[in-house]
C-alpha cells in the first residue's frame, strides 16, 4: 500500500516540484493551494507522469475555517496521512520596519505561522492514531539570520524554526518525526510575490548569481524523507553556492 504525502501551497514552486518527486517515488499525494484551476491541472500531471494517485484541497491556509472544512471533507482513505510538507509561505514587501506595511506582515504571518500551525493541529492527532509520520517544515535562511529590511519575514521564519522544535519534543513519545529544511536563494514566485508583480525587482534579486531551484529544494525534502524509520534529520541548511549566508553573495557581470 502506497504511502501517503501532503504538500502545502503546491501549485508552484517548491511544493509543486516536491509533490511531483514524492509521487514519483512511490507516494500518493494530497495537495493544497488557494489556485484551484492551478490545483486541478497539478494533479492531473502528477498522475500522468507517475501513476499516483492525487487528491486536492482548495483552500487558503491563513482562513483557519476553510482548512478545517477542507480538512473535513478528506475520504477516510486519505487520512492516513505519512508526511506532511508544511510549504505554503511567502515574503510580501521589503522595507524598513518603520516604513513597514501592516497589510503585509499580517500576511506573512498569518501564512508563515499561523498556516502552519492549522493544518499541523488538524493532521498531528492523525498520525498520533496512525502510530506513525513525519513532519517536514519548509524554513529558510531567514529563519536562522535577520538581514536589512527582512525584519518581519525574518521573525515568521524564527518562528517555524522554533515551532519544528516544540513539535520534535512533543512529538518524540509518538515516534513521529519533525524535520526542517531551510533554503537560501531559490528562483521560484517568491521574489515575485515579495515584489507584488514587479518582474523587474523580481529578475534583480537573482541577477548576476546561479540560485538553487526548487527542484533542488525537493530533492532535499524527498532525501530528508527517505531516511529509515530510525533516522530523524533533524535539519538541513541548503545554500546556492554563490550564497554565503543571508547577505552576502558574489555575483558575475
Amino acid at each position: 500500500m502506497k504511502k501517503i504525502a501532503l504538500v502545502t501551497g503546491a501549485t508552484a514552486g517548491i511544493g509543486q516540484e516536491t509533490a511531483g518527486q514524492l509521487a514519483a517515488t512511490g507516494y500518493n499525494v494530497i495537495i493544497t493551494g488557494r489556485r484551484k484551476e492551478r490545483l486541478e491541472q497539478q494533479a492531473a500531471t502528477i498522475h500522468e507522469q507517475s501513476g499516483a494517485e492525487v487528491y486536492t484541497l482548495h483552500f487558503d491556509i491563513r482562513n483557519r475555517e476553510e482548512v478545517t472544512f477542507a480538512f473535513q471533507s478528506l475520504p477516510e482513505k486519505w487520512r492516513k496521512i505519512d508526511l506532511l510538507v508544511n510549504n505554503a509561505g511567502l515574503a510580501a514587501g521589503l522595507s524598513h520596519i518603520q516604513e513597514g506595511s501592516i497589510d503585509d506582515w499580517d500576511q506573512m504571518i498569518d501564512t508563515n505561522v499561523k498556516g502552519l500551525l492549522y493544518i499541523s493541529r488538524l493532521i498531528m492527532p492523525m498520525m498520533i492514531e496512525n502510530g506513525q509520520g513525519h513532519i517536514i517544515n519548509v524554513s529558510s535562511i531567514a529563519g536562522k539570520e535577520v538581514y536589512e529590511k527582512g525584519n518581519v519575514y525574518c521573525a515568521s521564519k524564527h518562528a517555524v524554526e522554533a515551532i519544528t522544535k516544540g513539535m520534535r519534543v512533543d512529538m518524540l513519545p509518538y515516534g513521529i518525526r519533525v524535520s526542517s529544511v531551510s533554503p537560501g536563494m531559490v528562483e521560484t514566485e517568491f521574489s515575485l510575490v515579495r515584489f507584488k508583480g514587479d518582474n523587474q525587482k523580481a529578475d534583480g534579486v537573482y541577477e548576476g548569481l546561479n540560485p538553487l531551484t526548487a527542484a533542488d529544494i525537493a530533492e532535499t525534502i524527498v532525501w530528508v524523507a527517505s531516511r529509515p524509520a530510525h533516522v530523524n534529520i533533524n535539519d538541513v541548511l541548503i545554500m546556492p553556492t554563490a550564497q554565503a549566508n543571508s547577505s552576502n553573495t558574489v555575483r558575475k557581470g
